[in-house]
């Protein structure tokens, strides 16, 4: 934060408990202990007494601890606090005590081959944790997918279902390139591609523009899609014979995705996850095609 704010919150702060202070004191003491201040509501008077002792040094006792908490944690702007504690210390602190407690049990999963670990029910379940803190917010909590986020439930794997592909992509993530042909593919043009992507897929198209839009696809298309459009999951290019579409199936979708191409990221967690639990993520990412 800028100086200038944390003056701001420094200033604020303490200002706030002077004057909480200063109220207290000032209304220590009473005029006329006893007697009615004058105000009456539904019957009921109220007196002008002091706070009870008990309530006053109470409040006291609170602003003093306030300040013994802002002089010893970081409560004031830019102030460190004597005792150095930071939230991003406290949470490597935890992370350590926590990987020394659960890292060997990560660990004793490694040397088991993927498709033996998906049959173990105990490191499922841990896969299954893994996959709800760093994958589901995507794929969502059972894996099913979204526009745009494959679905892993099914047998339609962009880049590959074995344990080596499976695991590249977990590692280094994979980053989406099919090309906007907007810039080179006039509207008609667009249009005929669509209808022969949609025949690809055994989907009802108008048979002459299907047909002129074959050779744009030879052209364009099938150096990726393959010239029958059955896809290559070492480029990532999808199958385009089937009825899985990542990003929906329609003339409209269709042809959005050929004017405006498509550049979705997978990440990578290789420097999030250690190699134990990436193993055991593989294994149940796995596992969910085959339930």
């Amino acid at each position: 934060m800028s100086t200038g704010f944390s003056l701001f919150v420094i200033l604020g702060t303490l200002g706030t408990l002077v004057v909480i202070t200063a109220l207290l004191l000032l209304n220590r003491k009473v005029t006329n202990p006893g007697q009615t201040t004058g105000h009456e509501f539904d019957g009921i008077e109220e007196y002008d007494n002091p706070l009870p002792a008990w309530w006053f040094w109470g409040f006291l006792l609170s602003i003093a601890f306030a300040l013994g908490y802002l002089i010893y944690y970081p409560g004031l702007g830019n102030f460190k606090g004597l005792s150095g504690w930071t939230s991003a210390g406290q949470l490597a602190q935890q992370q350590a005590e926590a990987e020394e407690r659960y890292g060997p049990v990560f660990a004793q999963y490694r040397e088991i081959p993927v498709h033996e670990l998906a049959t173990i029910p105990a490191a499922m379940r841990m896969g299954q944790r893994l996959f709800a803190n760093n994958c589901a917010q995507c794929h969502g909590s059972a894996g099913t997918g979204a526009p745009g986020f494959p679905n892993l439930t099914d047998n339609e794997w962009q880049w590959g279902n074995s344990a080596e592909q499976i695991a590249q992509t977990l590692n280094n993530g994979r980053q989406a390139v099919m090309p906007a042909w907007s810039g080179v593919v006039n509207a008609i043009g667009i249009r005929n591609l669509t209808e022969y992507v949609m025949q690809l897929s055994g989907r009802e198209a108008v048979s002459d523009q299907a047909q002129a839009g074959q050779q744009e696809y030879n052209r364009l298309c099938a150096a990726c899609h393959g010239a029958d459009g059955s896809g290559q999951p070492m480029l990532g290019a999808p199958d385009l014979t089937n009825n899985i579409w990542l990003y929906g199936g329609s003339r409209e979708q269709i042809t959005d995705v050929l004017r405006h191409g498509r550049n979705g990221q997978m990440p990578g967690f290789a420097g999030r996850l250690d190699e134990n639990r990436l193993h055991i993520l593989n294994a149940y990412v796995q596992s969910l095609s085959t339930q």
